[in-house]
């Protein structure tokens, strides 16, 4: 009986390890930027000790990770806002859904030429040509005519969603269309620019250095960033774990003291 006994522990001893192992599992999340580095930090270590343990998969470019989360690459991404969101799974036909909002990062007017708002527009008002570059993806060149609206640059017209090109009735400076994630490379050689936070915060911008700062409407849902999954896992407990931890007090601090002026925190678990 003893011999028995013993036998049974020691081959209790060799399976629980193993079961162990089996419960850890690794979640592949798509991000854009390196500053999400240290946003997601505090939380991966969290769910490390949980036995989730979070990769995340950087990409240069909006236009990446939600293919590769369709496809399979990706467990979940989180990197885009709303109207990014539901125009990429239009047009693509992706099968995607939204797990959980988390912030709004801001997207705000930077120049090396101009100190305010107002100088600039004053230059352009005595009859200065000023070019402002701006992201050329549809959501967030509607976002920055809205921005650039609201800076007194120019006037738009009524329209549904975010607007276009088309919707623009009057502006005070030409439009330099490039890609978000290189606003802030051509600040030099443009008089102002219009750059989403995620890139401007990868750059160590001082959001302090703004020359103006978006008007916030948490009540509009269009600009607020998610957590993206495949629809077939929306209800995947392990995802949305991850969601949990990451909608926390635990970003909320990094967000408050490394990039203070970039974030503001929409947390709401689907």
């Amino acid at each position: 009986m003893k011999k028995l006994t013993a036998l049974i522990l020691t081959l209790a001893l060799l399976i629980l390890p193993n079961l162990a192992m089996a419960e850890d599992t690794t979640v592949r999340v798509g991000v854009t930027g390196a500053f999400y580095e240290d946003l997601w930090a505090p939380a991966i270590a969290a769910l490390d000790d949980e036995g989730i343990h979070v990769e995340l998969v950087q990409f240069s470019d909006f236009s990446l990770p939600n293919d590769a989360l369709n496809s399979g690459e990706l467990e979940m991404n989180a990197f885009q806002h709303h109207a990014y969101f539901n125009n990429d799974t239009t047009t693509n036909g992706y099968d995607l859904s939204v797990l959980a909002d988390t912030f709004v990062i801001t997207m705000n007017v930077y120049s090396s030429k101009y100190d305010t708002i107002d100088a600039l527009a004053a230059a352009a008002d005595a009859g200065e040509k000023l070019t402002v570059a701006v992201p050329d993806d549809a959501t967030n060149y509607g976002r920055a005519l809205i921005v650039l609206q609201d800076a007194g640059l120019l006037t738009l017209g009524e329209y549904e969603g975010t607007p276009l090109a088309e919707d623009i009735i009057d502006s005070k400076v030409e439009l330099y269309l490039v890609n978000a994630s290189m606003t802030y490379q051509f600040l030099a050689d443009v008089d102002a620019a219009v750059i989403n936070g995620n890139y401007a915060a990868s750059y160590g911008v001082d959001p302090n250095s703004a020359i103006f700062y978006e008007n916030i409407d948490l009540s509009d849902e269009n600009f607020i960033c998610l957590i993206a999954v495949r629809s077939e896992d929306i209800e995947n407990e392990t995802y949305r774990r991850v969601a949990e931890v990451f909608c926390s007090e635990l970003t909320e601090e990094v967000m408050n003291t490394t990039f203070k002026g970039f974030f503001q925190v929409a947390w709401d678990i689907k």
